[in-house]
């Protein structure tokens, strides 16, 4: 008897470690998704930033003319679709020991290279997070450490990871991820990120914030000026406090942006002067530059000189169009979606027209939308998928046959791991 309550405790004491073991492994796996879900999204609803931060990264490293930049913004692209990728797979246990081993691979490359970022702080941060949350290099290694960590628990035991979705529908997993990061980075390329983390989103009062940092006071503003090209005259002031429009064509370097709309921006220029509001194409390029851009546009509109890496800030577009009011960011525009004015619109100010107020979707509404478009037909395809492997086991029970994880050998059997670990 007593023997026997020996081996039931020993049994039982195998048990519990190995769920202790199984909880460990999912809950390391659940924060490795979480940070490389969030990591790849906001990289890719900023592919332009992401390539900023590499471009910091390969200046750091003496390494920042090897590189075009549309080979920098291929990369951009890539590393993001690649880390959200790999946090959809590991949320959902997809070929776990490939999934798993990538991460582990990942975290052993990155580790020591943010050792490195905090010993010698050749850049402030590293960009884990791009602008959504900033953290120091010694914050981000010691991250990195923990997240190393469990990367390994999670590659020594992936077999332990509860799948979401049975093997036989993962394909549909894998490749709407795939489409919809890449569709994400483009739609980001062509208009602006849907995110803005920056401190010049629409609806910033960046008349309030200048002021602070003429205080004295901390402030991200502190490299904003506008100065006139022709007489170096500083309206920094003038512009932000003016109580009308301002309209701010933002063209960090003149030689790379695109002048294939220049016919609606000399458009808007002129609507411009009808009602007496103000129109500055703010740049860092030199004067040859800008006597090109004319040359080629027929541009009338004063330009004036601003710090290049804070324009790319401002808008990610080059060029790209702001809209001021009072100091106020009312709307941002790419190139390619420049707001038209129909010719019946062209007597009304702009307080009668729709760009004249802020009109920006909130947060919320942004999250919503992507929760639709992306979140829930992946839970409707998981709760779906176990439905049916739960009705096919109910079938098979009823007839005295295993359960239909066993006759597609899935992992998730208790009894055919150590089948599949061989």
């Amino acid at each position: 008897m007593d023997g026997a309550e020996a081996k039931k405790s020993g049994m039982k004491f195998k048990l519990d470690k190995k769920v202790a073991m199984g909880a460990v492994v999912n809950i390391c796996r659940l924060v490795l998704a979480v940070v490389f879900i969030l990591s790849g999204f906001v990289k890719a609803v900023d592919p332009l930033g992401n390539q900023y931060k590499i471009d910091d990264y390969l200046e750091a490293m003496g390494m920042a003319e090897v590189l075009p930049s549309m080979v920098t913004l291929a990369l951009s692209v890539a590393q993001s679709a690649f880390e959200f990728c790999l946090g959809i797979f590991m949320l959902f246990a997809i070929r776990r020991r490939l999934t798993s081993r990538l991460v582990l691979i990942v975290m052993l490359l990155m580790t020591p290279l943010t050792l490195w970022l905090a010993l010698t702080n050749p850049i402030s941060d590293c960009g884990c997070f791009g602008d959504a949350v900033v953290l120091t290099n010694w914050q981000t290694f010691w991250k990195n450490v923990v997240l190393l960590v469990m990367a390994i628990v999670v590659a020594w035991k992936p077999l332990k990871m509860f799948r979401f979705v049975s093997r036989s529908n993962q394909w549909i997993v894998i490749n709407y991820t795939v489409l919809f990061v890449l569709a994400v980075s483009l739609w980001s390329l062509y208009d602006l990120p849907q995110f803005d983390f920056r401190p010049y989103r629409i609806g910033t009062d960046l008349a309030q914030g200048w002021q602070k940092m003429m205080d004295g006071e901390e402030s991200p503003y502190a490299d904003l000026f506008i100065e006139k090209v022709d007489d170096h005259e500083d309206i920094t002031e003038q512009v932000l406090t003016d109580e009308s429009y301002n309209f701010l064509l933002v063209a960090p370097y003149l030689d790379h942006a695109d002048d294939s709309r220049f016919d609606l921006i000399n458009e808007l220029y002129e609507y411009a002067q009808d009602h007496q509001y103000g129109f500055y194409c703010l740049t860092s390029s030199l004067q040859e530059s800008i006597d090109r851009w004319r040359d080629m546009t027929g541009a009338e509109y004063p330009f004036c000189f601003t710090d290049g890496t804070l324009l790319k800030t401002v808008v990610r577009s080059n060029p790209g169009l702001v809209l001021l009011k009072q100091g106020v960011v009312i709307g941002k525009w790419s190139h390619n979606r420049l707001p038209n004015i129909e010719p019946a619109q062209q007597s009304l100010p702009l307080e009668q027209l729709p760009i004249g107020s802020i009109n920006a979707d909130s947060t919320a509404t942004k999250i919503v939308r992507l929760m639709l478009w992306f979140a829930l037909p992946l839970a409707l395809l998981s709760i779906a998928d176990r439905t049916w492997m739960w009705t096919r086991w109910l079938r098979r029970r009823k007839h005295g046959s295993g359960s239909p994880e066993q006759s597609q050998q899935d992992p998730n059997n208790p009894n055919q791991i150590k089948q599949q670990e061989k």
